[in-house]
C-alpha cells in the first residue's frame, strides 16, 4: 500500500511540475502579434523539441483561454 501511495506522489509531482513550467514558458514567450491583434505563444524555431513537450497542454491551454501558437517568429 506505501508503495503505491509513493508512485502517487510522484506521479501528482511530475504533473505539477509539467504544469508549472509550461505556466512559465507561456508567460516568458508571449507576444501579440501586431497585423491580428492576437496574443500568441512563441516556441523557439531553433528548439522544436519544446513545441512537441508543450503540445498535449497547448491543446487544453487553446481551448480554455483561445490562446493561439507559433513555432518561430511571425513574418
Amino acid at each position: 500500500m506505501k508503495i503505491k501511495r509513493v508512485i502517487l506522489i510522484l506521479i501528482l509531482t511530475v504533473v505539477l511540475l509539467y504544469a508549472l513550467s509550461y505556466v512559465w514558458f507561456r508567460q516568458t514567450r508571449t507576444e501579440i502579434w501586431e497585423k491580428d491583434g492576437n496574443a500568441y505563444v512563441i516556441f523557439p524555431y531553433d528548439k522544436v523539441y519544446l513545441y512537441y513537450l508543450y503540445r498535449p497542454i497547448t491543446y487544453v491551454d487553446g481551448a480554455i483561454t483561445g490562446m493561439r501558437f507559433h513555432i518561430g517568429q511571425h513574418r
